[in-house]
């Protein structure tokens, strides 16, 4: 795995640990070509970081701060070496959490976020996804609107999302479905 483009463009990322399933680069590349000019200046909370590869996309691209929530400590220590590889550590926090107690207790963090990354296990339960982004849901979008990103396997069926979310981008990459929101 590498960062595609941006200012850490080509840096190797370390070695992905057991039990995480990164994004691939192919993906990342195709959601941040989505995202384009919402990327420059924005405010990123990724959720279940994994290597921490979306995130440090983002900040490479021009993002000026993100939250990295993740709760497997091997996973943690890789988001800590790939940040200071890709050098964009100074502008990123690193939280050892389980996502949905985050996202309760953190009112401000889900609000204050212009751009949510969210890739939670292929295998997680439908449920506690849907608490989550429901929690998400009810913060107050930063200054214009907040987009969300979604990973799930393309055989999934879609969660159940907030009323004011509207699917702005449907995109499939070999199994992976990625699903952009923009917050109206």
């Amino acid at each position: 795995m590498r960062i595609v483009a941006g200012s850490a463009k080509g840096v190797r990322l370390a070695p992905v640990p057991r039990g995480v399933r990164p994004v691939s680069d192919a993906a990342r590349e195709g959601v941040f070509s989505s995202l384009a000019e919402h990327v420059q200046g924005a405010r990123v909370l990724d959720l279940y970081a994994g290597t921490g590869a979306m995130a440090i996309e983002a900040l490479s691209r021009g993002a000026e701060h993100a939250v990295l929530v993740e709760r497997n400590r091997a996973a943690i220590r890789t988001i800590r070496d790939n940040l200071e590889r890709a050098k964009v550590g100074d502008r990123a926090e690193v939280v050892a959490s389980d996502v949905l107690s985050f996202v309760r207790s953190h009112d401000d963090s889900g609000a204050a976020a212009d751009l949510v990354l969210a890739d939670p296990p292929y295998g997680f339960e439908q449920g506690e996804l849907e608490a989550v982004l429901a929690a998400l849901g009810a913060r107050t979008p930063a200054e214009g609107s907040r987009r969300v990103v979604l990973t799930r396997p393309k055989r999934s069926s879609t969660p159940v999302i907030p009323v004011h979310w509207l699917l702005a981008r449907r995109l499939t990459y070999g199994d992976t479905l990625v699903l952009i929101f923009q917050e109206a």
